[in-house]
């Protein structure tokens, strides 16, 4: 493979930076949907880097939801490259089987397969006899069940990226190499001059493909992107009798105790352990210095002491491996992201620089993200949600220390076993934390949100404090029960500083935010929820939208999608020419919520402002003074209880919580976290964006009819497509289960089973302590969403009868007050 150097165009629609694989892959599948002047730079030569000593793995198995079907497309497209471009891959695929050796293994392995089950991705949970007929040099000692993915194996990442380039030039995509990208300077039209050292190339966009040199790219914009390279080892064995003597491929196999996987190379064997986050090793020199100049194909020292009770595990697992002798040790870089996941899409803050960072499993990841990522440039909309890829989830707060911290643990958690409500507690606290936790870290038990520290759930004497996962009911149950109970029966106050917080205001506000959101602009003094569609009439983001002055308006979205939003917002007042300011006041800001029956008697000890219902209504916003803090109270809550959200400085948050505290005594006041305020929210039928709503789901479908205005004047992005949905009508609707369970809760993503096929998805769920049973959303063909229609829902490996039953299980207090005030009872 040669090339003359030569930065070839002077003008280019897209600049890939990086001859990796998935650099390669992305030039492939833009130049073959069709884009013009698509020009990739390779600093040295094709694969340098991480692809070219890859171990090669591909696999199905993904635990998350929609990273499956980046895995999927990754190997029906390698399936069939050869045949397309000539170019050998060296594809084996004999299947691959993770093994269990404990009962929690075994559970986490049913936990995916009710994961799995909706997805078209074959996965199968086997016996030991089966994992023996598939692994006979297995030493079955331990051995209680492997999860198989028929299809799954390996590839040759050289061979594979050269195929790819093959069709990416047959496509009419230029690679040019060695080119040095030495300079990326902005324009004032959002273009882009990409200097070299043989010229410079105007492009419309770049995108940022550059492995561990990514974050050098970063840098060269004022980006520091939260990437470190990982030392990774795979040792490989010379022939083995009892391997050659098989008269076909052994599947890899992964030992998720011993923390390792194993596949056939030729007549050996091969395997590459992860290590504990003690023992693994960063390249941390090159974050402080960056990447050595000369570094392309060259690979680290080897050290096998590091990795030894990986190799003794899987001596124990593989006895022929005892005998064998190791010829090959190959100790490179990987990159990682703080966790694991790579960094995908448009970057916020920054026009037209797009990245695709940070892959820790580059080689499977490679086609489907390709892509993905042509698909996005080419039609203004991520194909599907993949907001966990967001390269906005990190920000400021994502220091070089919390990423070394970070990158170790999910290094060493590799093969650690996946709980529903997983926490991970390295790098923390982050430096983003609200006013309230030094106050209450000690009170509860912390969950992690896009930095912040936020209350899960609260201890009270006699409980059993901490972090206890389970895939069953645990210590956190009756905590939550009695939570839940405060907020029902008395007040309680809850720390929701995490919310993403913009203020945006400007002669254009009305305008931008009427084109933006499907419902209409609330009035001054009022607030609404709001969504913003995508051109494809799904649901981008969900918000919570107050006019506080004529054209100034606040804007609240969830911790996780702050920047995801932000740019979608930015990015709309580019290309309108919007006159507007935008203002990010998340960090500035602390947020309370006070909600229950005492929630107006508390808080108005506290100011000389009429918060009775007349005068405060449900939905009204306005600025107040409480205890002699200002605070702007919106009156809405995501409990459906009678509540206010009160937003202040975050400098004020000790005392204003302090007083509302104090002024609850008589009340009976007490805190409550996000696990009660999710059971409050499900019992209501209320919606939560990522869960009920995303990229992947339409609002109709959604059962959000009501936040969305057809009929109003502005042509909102996603109206026109949105009308053709409705008028070509529904094949799924969100329905409302009740589950009858035992000691396990849904908790979204399970699949739902009618007449022994899997029809649906739960979205997400939770035990209702009203009506002491277990509650679902879930995902279902429109013929069968009748008001009780019996179904089941898989988990942990049993299917439980689910019935549909009228939304909401609660009615919500706003509604039992209007039902009160017509003289009729409502249902509680």
């Amino acid at each position: 493979e040669t090339s003359s150097p030569s930065s070839g165009k002077d003008r280019a629609d897209t600049v890939i930076i990086g001859g990796g694989c998935v650099g390669v892959s992305l030039a492939y599948h833009l130049a073959k949907a069709g884009l013009k002047d698509v020009v990739l730079l390779e600093k040295s030569e094709l694969t340098a880097g991480s692809t070219w000593h890859a171990a090669g793995l591909t696999t199905y198995f993904h635990p998350g939801i929609n990273l499956k079907k980046i895995h999927a497309y990754s190997i029906k497209l390698y399936e069939k490259l050869e045949e397309e471009t000539g170019q050998a891959v060296g594809f084996h695929q004999p299947g691959s089987i993770r093994i269990a050796s404990t009962p929690t293994r075994v559970d986490e392995f049913k936990y995916q397969m009710t994961r799995a089950g909706w997805h078209p991705t074959e996965q199968y949970l086997i016996t030991p006899e089966k994992v023996q007929e598939l692994f006979p040099l297995l030493n079955m000692d331990t051995v209680l069940a492997g999860l198989y993915n028929p299809g799954d194996g390996h590839i040759d990442p050289y061979s594979l990226t050269m195929a790819l380039a093959a069709g990416a030039r047959k496509h009419g995509a230029q690679l040019n190499y060695p080119v040095q990208v030495t300079k990326l300077n902005s324009r004032s039209d959002g273009t882009w001059e990409v200097e070299t050292p043989l010229g410079i190339i105007q492009a419309k966009r770049i995108v940022n493909t550059a492995g561990f040199w990514a974050r050098d790219i970063g840098k060269m914009i004022g980006l520091q992107h939260p990437l470190i390279p990982v030392h990774h080892q795979y040792v490989v064995t010379s022939t083995i009798p009892e391997v050659k003597a098989l008269k076909t491929e052994l599947p890899v196999i992964r030992d998720l105790e011993g923390s390792y996987y194993l596949r056939q190379e030729r007549d050996g064997l091969l395997f590459g352990p992860y290590e504990s986050e003690e023992k693994m090793k960063l390249q941390d020199s090159w974050v402080t210095n960056g990447v050595p100049p000369g570094f392309g194909k060259e690979l680290f020292e080897s050290d096998l002491d590091r990795i030894m009770e990986h190799i003794e595990a899987a001596m124990e697992m593989v006895p022929v491996l005892r005998k064998a002798d190791i010829v090959n040790t190959i100790a490179g870089p990987i990159t990682y992201s703080p966790d694991i996941l790579p960094m995908v899409g448009p970057h916020q803050g920054v026009r037209n620089y797009w990245v695709a960072i940070g892959f820790g499993y580059g080689i499977i990841h490679a086609g489907g993200i390709g892509k993905y990522l042509s698909d996005w440039i080419l039609e203004g909309e991520p194909p599907f949600d993949l907001i966990e890829l967001d390269p906005n989830r990190y920000g400021k707060w994502t220091t070089t220390e919390y990423t070394a911290a970070k990158a170790r643990e999910s290094y060493g958690f590799n093969n650690i076993v996946g709980y529903p409500k997983e926490e991970r507690f390295a790098g923390r606290p982050t430096e983003r934390t609200s006013g309230l936790y030094d106050l209450l870290k000690s009170k509860c038990s912390m969950g992690f949100h896009a930095g912040w520290e936020q209350p899960h759930w609260f201890y009270k004497p006699g409980d059993e404090t901490g972090y206890k996962p389970s895939f069953r009911r645990t210590n956190w149950f009756d905590p939550v029960g009695r939570e839940y109970k405060q907020v029902m029966e008395k007040v309680g106050v809850i720390d929701l500083s995490p919310f993403g917080k913009f203020k945006v205001k400007g002669t254009d506000s009305v305008k931008l935010l009427d084109h933006l959101f499907a419902n209409v602009v609330p009035k001054v003094g009022s607030t609404n929820i709001s969504h913003m569609l995508t051109p494809r009439g799904k649901v981008y983001a969900e918000l919570t939208v107050s006019q506080l002055y004529p054209g100034e308006f606040m804007l609240i979205t969830g911790s996780g999608s702050e920047l995801h939003d932000l740019r979608w917002i930015e990015e709309e007042v580019t290309r309108g020419g919007h006159k507007v300011d935008i203002e990010n006041v998340t960090d500035e800001m602390g947020v309370l919520g006070v909600a229950g029956p005492y929630a107006r008697q508390v808080l108005q000890k506290l100011t000389s402002e009429d918060l009775s219902h007349d005068s405060f209504k449900f939905l009204q916003s306005r600025h107040l003074k409480l205890s002699d803090i200002s605070v702007t109270a919106i009156r809405i809550s995501y409990t459906g209880e009678l509540g206010w959200e009160l937003y202040h400085r975050k400098e004020d948050s000790v005392a204003l919580y302090g007083a509302i505290m104090e002024a609850g005594q008589k009340e009976g006041i007490d805190n409550f976290g996000t696990y009660a305020l999710n059971a409050l929210r499900l019992e209501k039928g209320f919606r939560a964006w990522g869960a009920e709503m995303n990229c992947d789901t339409n609002p109709l479908e959604a059962g959000l009819e009501y936040f969305v205005k057809l009929n109003k004047a502005s042509d909102f992005t996603g109206k026109q497509a949105l009308k053709q949905i409705k008028e070509k009508g529904l094949k799924r609707r969100l329905v409302y289960l009740t589950v009858e369970t035992d000691n396990v809760d849904p908790e979204g993503n399970e699949s739902v089973w009618h007449n022994g096929k899997v029809i649906g998805n739960t979205t997400s769920g939770s035990f209702s302590y009203s009506a002491q049973q277990s509650l679902a959303f879930a995902y279902v063909p429109t013929e069968l969403s009748e008001v009780g229609q019996k179904l089941e829902v898989e988990l942990l490996g049993k299917n439980y009868p689910a019935t549909i039953i009228q939304e909401p299980l609660v009615l919500t207090e706003p509604t039992r007050m209007r039902l009160q005030r017509k003289g009729e009872s409502p249902k509680i």
